[in-house]
């Protein structure tokens, strides 16, 4: 069951995979993206990536990212103010 708290979702996307190069974002195989979760939060978030990322720093081709999902659901959310 889930429990309302009140708080706007601001859902984040954690995910990983080994990189073509060491300068670029281009994944080596699709397949084997590690896929981490989906936080309600940055911070629940940044502690998945902080995870993943010290568990595979002897790979230096290997790279964890957040997405912010709720940007790209509602494009207005923390828009800066006075624009």
């Amino acid at each position: 069951m889930s429990v309302d708290t009140g708080k706007k979702q601001l859902l984040h996307l954690v995910f990983g995979g080994e990189l073509k190069t060491l300068t670029g974002t281009e994944f080596r195989n699709l397949d084997e993206l590690d896929i981490v979760g989906i936080f309600p939060d940055y911070h629940s978030a940044e502690v998945a990536w902080r995870a993943k990322a010290q568990a595979t720093v002897d790979n230096a081709h290997m790279r964890y990212f957040i997405v912010h999902l709720h940007r790209l659901l509602d494009p207005e959310t923390e828009k800066p103010v006075g624009r």
